[in-house]
């Protein structure tokens, strides 16, 4: 009896050696595909103008083909080669934003593979604030689509190891860049004539565009596409970033009476908690070997917080927990793509026990008559 074929195993390549980052680039520019860092998660790369390379990232993550990718550019003056129109607006925010976790949707280039924008007249576009994906995409000499490079609706990469933990039969390399330094995937906005359209929370904050922005008027959709038909942007499923372990989202005043109700109908399962600041106290007779506890900031900060979430939730899927409790952060800031990231992590729960709360429902200060929303109004309440 013949022995099994082997399983190629993706290729790990260092950021810091020349050579390495050549040959990443030399297998993107075959129509290749692998693990590229960026300051916000790790992406599946692709040329963006191959669509047989596009089309192995869509096999890879095992990804739906309605939904879109975003493209990444190394410098402002590529943006023309994939949107065919930019608003004055959208170029001030790309100016102002650029490099950095903001994505822009905006109308494309015809020359764009219609696999890349799931058939869609956008296109969702970015430069990335890592140096190196910059450098891979300059030498490659073509915009590269990169979703985040774990398998579709799990938890995201933000270490070359987590790629290589989930992918490395699926690819063809892992370029190390070290860990991501925000954490969390970039914020979608789409450009609109009357305004801007949030898609996505991520790392550019609202509060820090409409400080840039005042007098920039905010439209929110207040009700969830469909999960079959063509999304405007990656990220929008009411169902994604998810564990295998059922989570729970629980609000602060909430948490701890959750944790301390859970060992006596469930005495002998291992519970997994994601704290904001603080675990929550817990009574003298319960099982704290069974508790695995992870804590997003001590101190309170949103940015470590973001940095640390998918690691601590990838960290508490491993540790076998029967159930993860996660702790809501503050709606502010930062703190809305955190809880954005948590909601869609657990909808599988919530589905099942048949009260899902819609990520897209809409967050405070929303004047719904109007479909405006004034991210303003968030800092009085």
């Amino acid at each position: 009896m013949s022995e099994p074929t082997p399983v190629p195993r993706a290729l790990r390549l260092a950021g810091d050696r020349p050579d390495d980052v050549r040959r990443a680039v030399q297998i993107l520019q075959q129509g290749g595909i692998g693990g590229l860092p960026t300051e916000t998660v790790y992406g599946l790369a692709a040329d963006a103008f191959q669509p047989r390379a596009v089309a192995r990232v869509f096999e890879a993550k095992q990804r739906p083909a309605f939904d879109p990718l975003i493209v990444h550019l190394p410098h402002l003056d590529w943006l023309p080669r994939v949107a065919r129109e930019v608003s004055p607006l959208a170029r001030q925010l790309a100016e102002t934003f650029w490099p950095g976790p903001l994505t822009l949707v905006l109308p494309r280039q015809a020359a764009v593979p219609d696999l890349v924008t799931s058939g869609l007249e956008s296109v969702a576009v970015r430069i990335p604030a890592h140096p190196l994906a910059r450098e891979v995409i300059a030498q490659v000499g073509s915009p590269l689509a990169a979703p985040s490079a774990n398998p579709f609706g799990r938890i995201s990469p933000t270490t070359a190891q987590h790629v290589c933990d989930q992918l490395a039969d699926r690819i063809d390399f892992v370029l190390d860049g070290g860990p991501c330094t925000v954490g969390v995937e970039s914020t979608i906005v789409q450009v609109e004539p009357e305004g801007l359209r949030l898609l996505r929370p991520g790392g550019a904050t609202v509060e820090e565009i409409t400080a840039a922005f005042p007098q920039v008027t905010w439209l929110m959709s207040l009700t969830a596409p469909s999960q079959t038909a063509p999304q405007v942007a990656p990220g929008q499923l009411t169902q994604h970033y998810a564990p295998r372990t059922p989570l729970e989202v629980v609000a602060p005043s909430e948490f701890a009476s959750r944790v301390q109700a859970w060992h006596p109908l469930c005495p002998t399962s291992r519970l997994g908690l994601l704290c904001w600041q603080e675990p929550p106290e817990l009574p003298s007779n319960s099982p704290r070997s069974q508790i695995i506890t992870h804590i997003l900031s001590r101190e309170g900060d949103l940015r470590t917080a973001a940095a640390r979430l998918f690691a601590s939730l990838r960290e508490l899927d491993a540790a076998q927990t029967q159930l993860i409790l996660a702790e809501q952060v503050p709606e502010t800031g930062l703190g809305r793509a955190i809880n954005d990231r948590l909601r869609r992590a657990g909808a599988r729960g919530q589905e099942q026990n048949g009260s899902v709360n819609s990520p897209y429902s809409a967050p405070n200060g929303v004047r719904s008559s109007k479909n405006e929303w004034n991210p303003r109004e968030d800092e009085k309440n």
